[in-house]
């Protein structure tokens, strides 16, 4: 069963998907992946659900890569077959319009690491750390981490980080402007669970479409992307959620969106 490593929970409007291998610190198995896919297509066509939040069982987020399986005679036609799948999974990731939040404690390493950047939003336990590894076992990064960590902190630091391996604390990235929220590590659930709500309860048509547009914007143009908003600002206008926000506004009440 493809869920047998993926605990999936509705919890009102936010689905919970939790990386559940606890004894490889969640390293990635085909069938955690699998379960990852299905549930993201589920929530995407789900309109009950309006957010997303991602999370490991037991001591750490995700060790990545299961290293124990490494070396083990895995010729490069398997990897490549493997790598295929992880990759469908991060497209999905970003394809899909509706906010997926990271919420992370213990070890996030390797592409465990580049499953966090691939989420909208991080929300960190104080004391979590986070270790591009790959080059620890004569890699190179895989699951987009080559793509998202330059983007983020620059290519010096990104190839520092891919170099080194080095532990990076949590307080380092949140300096960065890499995780978004840096809370006690007994809160984490707390303060995520409160994120989530408060995402899932706004404008998700909104959401959807403005995650799209940041996406774009690290390869188009300023005159793509102007022309980007001005042709989604046409089908916005027309909402039930902009109607409700205005009429809520002028009416000084709490905006009740539908994600429409």
């Amino acid at each position: 069963m493809a869920q047998e490593h993926l605990l999936v929970e509705k919890l009102g409007p936010v689905l919970s998907l939790t990386l559940n291998r606890p004894e490889s610190l969640n390293a990635f198995s085909p069938e955690m992946i699998l379960g990852l896919k299905d549930a993201l297509r589920n929530a995407q066509n789900d309109d009950d659900i309006q957010a997303i939040v991602l999370s490991g069982s037991g001591r750490s987020f995700c060790a990545g890569g299961d290293v124990k399986g490494m070396g083990q005679g895995r010729s490069g036609v398997q990897v490549y077959e493997h790598i295929g799948k992880l990759n469908e999974l991060i497209l999905l990731m970003k394809d899909v319009e509706k906010p997926i939040i990271a919420a992370v404690h213990g070890f996030a390493a390797g592409a465990g690491f580049n499953l966090v950047l691939a989420c909208d939003l991080i929300v960190a336990a104080e004391d979590s750390k986070y270790a591009l590894s790959f080059s620890q076992v004569g890699l190179i990064s895989d699951g987009g981490g080559s793509y998202f960590l330059p983007r983020l902190v620059g290519p010096h630091l990104a190839k520092q980080f891919f170099f080194t391996a080095e532990p990076i604390p949590a307080e380092r990235l949140y300096q960065l402007g890499v995780i978004n929220y840096l809370v006690p590590a007994e809160k984490l659930q707390e303060e995520t669970t409160k994120l989530a709500l408060k995402l899932a309860n706004g404008p998700g048509l909104s959401y959807g479409k403005q995650k799209k547009l940041v996406e774009k914007a690290f390869t188009s143009s300023l005159e793509e992307i102007l022309e980007l908003e001005r042709l989604t600002q046409m089908i916005m206008v027309e909402s039930e959620d902009h109607k409700e926000g205005t009429t809520a506004f002028k009416e000084k009440r709490k905006p009740v969106f539908k994600g429409k």
